[in-house]
């Protein structure tokens, strides 16, 4: 019985991921049109380029999430921060920083009560 357990479970976790590799391939091929294999197989300047280029990609999906722009598709986005984990050199912390600048509040303008001088 243990061993019908353990072999549900290695199905699961194995469907999972080959239905999240195909969703990086669709994404990587719609959005720059790439092929994730041969991403994979780069190294030295073609892989700091393709970053870049995935960078500039994964910029433009963040601005159209914001802007709630009709073409903004969520998993697109999130296979695309997936394929850029993927290919990215691994860092020496646990969390991914990004290195997108932090958004800037404004603050609220304080108004004075009635009557009262500054």
């Amino acid at each position: 019985m243990l061993d019908i357990q353990e072999e549900t479970l290695a199905f699961r976790s194995r469907k999972e991921r080959e239905t999240m590799e195909a969703r990086q391939i669709a994404a990587l091929q719609l959005a720059c049109g790439l092929d994730l294999d041969e991403a994979l197989s780069s190294d030295g300047n073609a892989r700091r380029t393709l970053l870049a280029r995935l960078d500039r990609t994964l910029e433009r999906e963040r601005l159209k999430g914001l802007r709630r722009h009709w073409s903004y598709d969520l998993n697109r986005h999130i296979a695309l921060k997936q394929i850029r984990d993927r290919l990215s050199p691994p860092t020496s912390d646990a969390k991914s920083v990004s290195k997108m600048p932090k958004q800037r509040h404004r603050r609220k303008m304080q108004t004075a009560p009635e009557g009262a001088v500054r």
